[in-house]
């Protein structure tokens, strides 16, 4: 009788051992997946951080792919967000910055625009008054046009002033909003 229960233990035995190996190599197999998907990340997301400090419209565009990888890979976002000691790859700080520089960028455009038009109405209004009769006609409607050409290009800059600004606001918002849920659930915790 001690033979066939020696078998059963050893059979047992050997079969918690299996298990114990199989677990094992899941969760090597696991934290394996987690680091690539992190170096995936990082080397994915990483050169976002440069455009975002060089270009606000870049920083734009590169959330849109971050918010994406963040979505596909929650966990590795996750151990980078705690390894970034904030939310990868863009920081508040980072936000504030690209918001200050679009919008100093924005007041360096309108101050160029304005000396620009206001040079090439001068030159216009020059012309008209040195223009004989039968040119003036011309000349004024040549003014006009530099006019309207003006606040065409100030339009259309300013709903591009506006549509980034706003954009580079909802992500500064979007990081608010997972500040607020991380604090939330270590509340909860």
């Amino acid at each position: 009788m001690t033979g066939p229960i020696l078998i059963a233990a050893s059979l047992l035995l050997a079969a918690s051992l299996l298990a114990v190996a199989g677990t094992r190599l899941l969760v090597e197999m696991r934290r394996q997946r987690l680091e690539q998907a992190m170096q995936n990340l990082l080397a994915t997301l990483g050169p976002a951080l440069a455009a975002g400090r060089a270009d606000p419209e870049a920083l734009v565009a590169w959330a849109a792919v971050a918010r994406t990888a963040r979505g596909a890979f929650p966990e590795a976002s996750a151990r980078l967000d705690e390894a970034a000691g904030g939310r990868f790859p863009f920081s508040n700080d980072l936000i504030e910055a690209a918001h200050a520089r679009w919008t100093a960028d924005w007041l360096a455009w309108e101050r160029q625009h304005d000396v620009e038009y206001k040079e090439r109405t001068a030159a216009a209004e020059q012309a008209l008054d040195a223009a004989p009769r039968d040119e003036a006609a011309a000349c004024q409607l040549r003014l006009a046009a530099i006019n309207q050409e003006k606040l065409q290009t100030y339009q259309e800059r300013y709903e591009h002033y506006v549509r980034v600004g706003k954009a580079i606001g909802a992500i500064g918002g979007e990081l608010e909003a997972a500040a607020d849920r991380q604090d939330k659930e270590g509340a909860d915790r």
